[in-house]
């Protein structure tokens, strides 16, 4: 099995050109095969860099945590 890395923060742009945050955690069932949660945040971003600095500041994100796919 591959082991999947997960980065636990998503930031994508919607249809309007805004960008919105996913917070993702990743847990292991007991085959050790990893299952994904995720969480839309309900704010919107003007920028990505706006969405990275709020992932830092309320979630304690570090570089290379950010994934834009």
């Amino acid at each position: 099995m591959a082991d999947a890395q997960t980065r636990p923060f998503l930031i994508e742009k919607d249809p309007d050109g805004n960008f919105r945050l996913t917070v993702r955690t990743t847990r292991y069932n007991s085959r050790g095969y990893p299952i994904v949660d995720r969480e839309l945040h309900e704010q919107i971003f003007k920028t990505a860099a706006s969405a990275k600095a709020f992932a830092r500041d309320n979630f304690g994100a570090k570089a290379g945590e950010y994934a834009t796919k």
